[in-house]
């Protein structure tokens, strides 16, 4: 009777036989690349892999037809990746990540003007406050106003948030994300402390009416969901809702905000205990107009479309495993005026000092109907 190392031997020995056969195909594919190189061919032939894998799928048998269609499915990804290394021509897009390597520098910038969503108070402006030692800011008030305002020029910088550890991405900066050049050069994690404030010398239990922005109601659910009877009103920002209690000349209304904010706008902490989690992280995004790198970036940010075909997403992922680069978010959004077409955003833990993360994103380039790089940059 044959024992788990026998099986294991022979395994072994098959796969030392695949390894020879499987450098015997990609020596075949880069022949064939060189040929398509000289007749000016595309790397992808659809009706030949659709063809290969019919094939490969009937020889399995009924069995495994399936985990054929996979093995050779990853095959042809292996074999188009290692065709592009020798196909591709410099683009718009190497072109620019070497111009960056070139001006890079040490350490951010300590001073700019800088584009923030909301007014005086806003948590966007902390951001910006602990980004930048001595920042111009300049208030909009919505989202695509400091999209505006870094694509015009009017800011070299922008502060965005961008997703909230509780209660999840900021789908309209997501959403604008598409519709605008620009570069993001850094990112922090701000931790949020919301807290109910009211006019002093109102009691907690006269509030009829709560102002704030839509993920500040979201992160503080909760506590709002044992206020019955309370109107939740949404506001752009939560410093704009500490604003409009300051304003208002009812003393039945309270805002959910920042500390910051009480001392700002001299209002009472009616609690300081309203959000669902202690642990309530929002991550800010620094946008540029102009692509900048600094020493220690260590995250890549880029967003592009994928075929709307199973296993699309797949082998998109497949990409990055096979580098070793580990994807840290993964984000889609329904592309307008499109059925069941999304846009897909990934962040990964990568640096353009690495030549094959740069082919990486030059094969998503030449792959995709719609690519963007995002930027290379430092989260803190």
């Amino acid at each position: 009777m044959k024992t788990l190392d026998d099986y294991r031997n022979r395994i072994d020995e098959i796969d030392d036989q695949l390894i020879e056969l499987f450098r015997a195909r990609m020596d075949a594919a880069f022949e064939i690349a060189k040929i398509k190189k000289e007749q000016n061919l595309p790397v992808l032939n659809t009706a030949r892999e659709r063809e290969i894998i019919v094939r490969m799928a009937e020889k399995a048998g009924d069995g495994l037809s399936m985990y054929a269609k996979v093995l050779y499915s990853t095959l042809f990804d292996l074999s188009r990746s290692y065709q592009t290394r020798y196909l591709s021509r410099k683009s718009s897009l190497t072109e620019r990540i070497e111009q960056a390597l070139l001006k890079e520098q040490r350490d951010f910038p300590q001073k700019a003007v800088v584009a923030c969503q909301g007014v005086e108070g806003a948590y966007s402006q902390l951001a910006c406050d602990q980004l930048f030692e001595f920042p111009s800011i300049m208030y909009f008030t919505s989202f695509e106003g400091v999209f505006q305002a870094v694509n015009s020029g009017m800011c070299r910088y922008g502060i965005l948030p961008i997703e909230n550890s509780s209660f999840g991405s900021v789908n309209e900066v997501y959403d604008l994300m598409s519709r605008y050049s620009f570069q993001i050069v850094r990112s922090i994690k701000l931790k949020l402390n919301h807290c109910l404030l009211g006019k002093k010398g109102t009691r907690l239990s006269e509030i009829r009416e709560v102002f704030s922005h839509r993920q500040a109601i979201g992160q503080c659910s909760r506590f709002l969901k044992d206020m019955p009877g309370v109107k939740v009103t949404e506001c752009e920002n939560t410093a704009v809702a500490a604003q409009m209690v300051l304003k208002s000349e009812r003393n039945d209304v309270a805002a959910i905000s920042s500390r910051d904010c009480a001392r700002l706008y001299g209002l009472q902490i009616l609690s300081d205990e309203v959000q669902n989690s202690d642990h309530n992280y929002t991550r800010f995004i620094c946008i540029s107009r102009e692509t900048e790198l600094y020493s220690g970036a260590n995250r890549i940010s880029m967003m592009l479309t994928l075929p709307h075909r199973p296993g699309s997403l797949y082998r998109a992922i497949a990409k990055f495993s096979a580098l070793g680069v580990n994807l840290t978010k993964l984000e889609s959004r329904p592309i307008t005026g499109s059925d069941f077409e999304f846009l897909f955003y990934f962040d990964m833990e990568a640096s353009l000092h690495s030549e094959e993360v740069v082919r990486l994103l030059a094969s998503f380039e030449e792959e995709s109907e719609f690519f963007v790089f995002l930027g290379n940059y430092y989260e803190s």
